[in-house]
């Protein structure tokens, strides 16, 4: 998608859809205003003759409009008045790109007028995050099934400034489209040494790339991690990722860990035929993380960090892990497995320790699509958030709410670990049924020594099967990317 910024009274062309802005109560913004009493109050009486509210997504449109060298035009509710900023300046563009995408029109212009250069930068976020597609598969899709509209100009009063504000957005944004591309592909495509090729491509970005392959993991005394991926063909890898952006170079990191099963049958615990073709998304926490650095980098973030990704494939074999096998994790600890598709921990329980044994964080979060339990409790748009730490936990419902990325906190009671506890080996790596998304954290916090800590389990909201939010179309959504480069902006920078 190309988006571009020009003045406010820029020409828009015969093939273009134009949209502009309305609030509830009957307001217009100002560019609506004057677009109106050009065209002799057509969008008043559209309004009058229609059910349009103002109300934030709400869309009218209208085609062929006399008086008006354009194809449609299109009225955007965008909520509340004393409401308007960034924040539904992305969600009323993202709006009306979604009202006209496939409408044959090949251009929408976005009339904002006189606004903030920050708000129209978002309203440039909002057009870039809906107009996502994962189409490298498609190949027999018929022309008019596909988006029409190729570019989006915001007008402006100072398109110099909105596009200045934008720069840091464009790269945030490439971020998150990175990561949703990354959970859109196929397994046979993307398997743990391909996501690892793929990672060292960021060092363009000035980031530092390390993989470690089975051999080394191995003399690391990883065998949680890789118990897990023995019963693929495909080699198990461990990415380290690091952006060295504060003064000091040498300072103390902030950390991100994924859990990367770029495919989870669930071994030889194997999962139900129905749905596990969506396995492919059990990376999801390694793709945040991988986005969520390259989004620091991109924006030249003046903190540290480390991002490590543990990347595996859980396949039935002869030679896979056995429920009722015993392995030693990194930690020393032994781990008695009695499902082999509670393994996301497994990967976690070695990452999480080899993260802190050699950065010494100043706090580690892991992400990843843990559990079914949390979907039970919270639904498709929430991450569960565990943490052993009151300030981390609260930094992260603040950087939550800001974005949108939604998080819900819950509990880690003590009273819980004995259903993990084994009576073969250190720990078990299931509690059962009962508190399953509690217990797995539980497991996770066993191989966190003293270190500040959040736990993300996001298996409901990197996915989505019916969308219902403008910026996030059917698919991969990216989350935790947007969510984690807030908390560092807000908190941890400086």
């Amino acid at each position: 998608m190309k988006i571009d910024f020009v003045a406010a009274d820029a020409p828009v062309g015969a093939a273009a859809a134009v949209a502009v802005v309305a609030f509830e109560d009957g307001q217009f913004s100002s560019a609506a205003e004057a677009l109106d009493l050009q065209l002799g109050g057509v969008l008043r009486r559209a309004v009058a003759g229609s059910r349009f509210k103002g109300t934030l997504g709400q869309t009218l449109d209208l085609i062929a409009v006399q008086g008006l060298d354009a194809a449609r035009l299109v009225l955007v509710g965008a909520g509340k008045k004393d409401a308007w900023g960034e924040r539904n300046a992305e969600l009323s563009a993202a709006h009306a790109f979604n009202a006209v995408k496939t409408s044959g029109c090949d251009s929408l212009v976005i009339r904002l007028g006189d606004v903030a250069a920050e708000a129209a930068a978002a309203a440039a976020f909002g057009v870039t995050l809906a107009a996502y597609r994962f189409d490298r598969y498609r190949t027999t899709e018929k022309p008019e099934k596909k988006p029409s509209v190729a570019k989006v100009l915001v007008a402006v009063e100072g398109p110099k400034p909105a596009s200045k504000a934008f720069k840091p957005l464009s790269g945030l944004a490439d971020s998150i489209i990175l990561a949703r591309d990354l959970v859109s592909e196929p397994a046979n495509v993307l398997y743990p040494e391909e996501f690892a090729r793929r990672v060292k491509k960021l060092t363009d970005l000035g980031l530092e790339v390390e993989i470690l392959g089975e051999k080394e993991m191995k003399k690391l005394g990883m065998g949680s991690l890789l118990g897990v991926g023995q019963g693929s063909v495909r080699e198990s890898q461990l990415a380290i990722i690091q952006w060295k952006g504060a003064k000091d170079a040498s300072a103390q990191p902030v950390a991100f860990v994924g859990k990367g099963v770029c495919f989870d049958t669930g071994g030889i615990s194997l999962k139900p035929a129905d749905g596990m073709e969506e396995m492919i998304t059990d990376m999801g926490g390694a793709a945040a993380v991988t986005g969520v650095m390259r989004a620091l980098a991109s924006r030249k973030a003046k903190v540290n960090a480390v991002g490590i990704l543990g990347l595996v494939e859980n396949m039935p074999d002869g030679n896979a892990q056995r429920p009722g096998d015993v392995v030693t994790s990194m930690s020393g600890q032994t781990i008695e497995v009695i499902n082999t598709d509670a393994e996301g921990r497994l990967v976690l329980a070695d990452a999480v320790w080899y993260c802190q044994q050699r950065f010494k964080p100043k706090f580690l979060i892991d992400l990843a699509t843990l559990t079914g339990a949390i979907i039970v409790g919270l639904g498709k748009d929430y991450g569960g958030l565990y943490a052993n730490d009151d300030t981390l936990a609260d930094n992260l419902l603040a950087a939550s709410k800001a974005t949108d990325e939604t998080l819900w906190r819950m509990p880690l009671p003590p009273a819980y670990e004995k259903q993990i506890d084994s009576n073969v080996a250190d720990v078990k790596n299931t509690g059962g049924r009962p508190g399953g998304s509690i217990t797995a954290a539980l497991f996770i916090q066993r191989f966190v020594k003293d270190t500040v800590w959040a736990h993300l389990d996001i298996a409901g909201p990197v996915w989505k099967s019916s969308s219902t939010s403008p910026i996030a179309p059917n698919g991969a959504t990216g989350f935790g990317v947007r969510l984690l480069d807030k908390l560092v902006a807000d908190f941890y920078e400086g």
